[in-house]
């Protein structure tokens, strides 16, 4: 069990997963999170994070943080995807090895898991066949994260895990339609079309792909779980294991904003990977599952986005 009073280090806790982790410590009770802005420490920077560790020396390590983003910016952006992440990870992970951190959670994303795995995707699919080309850059850094966090628990025996969540969304995500994940677009895209008269909303794709979506709040629920508990192996997967359609997922989007006016789909464009539903037993077996239903958690984010519409600004890369 991990003390309240704990040296913790949320690395990316002003994105959207860090910031839900601070809020649920927090809210626990824990007093010793340590966190540090893009500004502040650039994590890239190898110096700079061994710098950082020798001075806070924290005792528990999750690493939230990444470059991300949808389809559109995986395409366009590959090395920065590939190295940035690369650099980011590799420093956490190997700054916590030396300065001696116990207990190191490393979070990734289902695009690991091959393009055309079994459903639903079991933590052993990881490396038996090719990646989705579309965001395989940020896919092959993951793993490689993975597999370092793996390497340390065989050589070193810390206890350094990885959890892979399903497609994130819920307050403080990316809104921007050239960089954000599919729900969070949509959810812009139908309330600019609502405002705009309720114009046609255009979607990428034929609809008929399927995705499974847990809210920020349960992944960050699931991150503290995993903090309070031992756990043998070293990759688990967070999910509801429930998914949809992306035509039902813009249907209901399009419900909860209030849009009247139709959905035209640009089959033209890629659907990306036809489904990804995770298998999430062992973390079940464990004594965790997620608590937020999607209708619920889309209605939560929609009324953030509202209140907060004036921030939610393009970001560019």
């Amino acid at each position: 069990m991990v003390d309240k009073h704990a040296k913790i280090y949320i690395s990316g806790h002003h994105g959207m997963v860090g910031a839900a982790i601070w809020r649920s410590l927090v809210k626990k009770g824990y007093t010793g999170l340590i966190g540090s802005s893009s500004k502040e420490l650039d994590l890239r920077n190898q110096q700079a994070v061994r710098d950082f560790f020798s001075e806070k020396r924290p005792e528990v390590v999750i690493d939230a943080a990444a470059r991300v983003g949808g389809i559109l910016a995986n395409n366009n952006y590959p090395y920065q995807f590939l190295m940035d992440n690369m650099l980011i990870q590799n420093n956490l992970i190997d700054s916590s090895l030396q300065s001696g951190v116990e207990k190191f959670i490393f979070l990734g994303s289902s695009c690991i898991y091959p393009k055309f795995a079994p459903q639903p995707l079991k933590e052993e699919y990881l490396l038996t066949s090719a990646l989705e080309p579309t965001n395989e850059w940020y896919a092959l850094a993951k793993i490689s994260g993975v597999k370092a966090c793996e390497a340390i628990r065989k050589q070193f025996s810390k206890d350094f895990i990885s959890l892979m969540p399903t497609n994130l969304y819920g307050p403080f995500d990316n809104f921007d339609l050239e960089t954000s994940h599919v729900l969070p677009a949509m959810i812009r895209k139908f309330h600019e079309a609502k405002l705009n008269g309720h114009s046609d909303v255009v979607l990428w794709g034929s609809g008929t792909p399927m995705r499974e979506f847990l809210h920020v709040d349960d992944m960050a629920d699931a991150v503290i779980f995993a903090m309070e508990h031992t756990f043998e192996d070293n990759l688990y997967n967070v999910g509801t294991g429930v998914d949809l359609t992306i035509k039902e997922l813009a249907e209901l989007i399009q419900r909860t904003t209030g849009h009247q006016g139709s959905i035209v789909w640009d089959s033209e464009k890629p659907d990306g990977t036809p489904r990804k539903l995770m298998d999430v037993s062992k973390m079940a077996e464990k004594g965790w599952r997620s608590s937020i239903t999607l209708e619920k958690g889309i209605k939560e984010t929609y009324e953030w986005f509202l209140a907060n519409v004036d921030r939610v600004k393009e970001v560019k890369i």
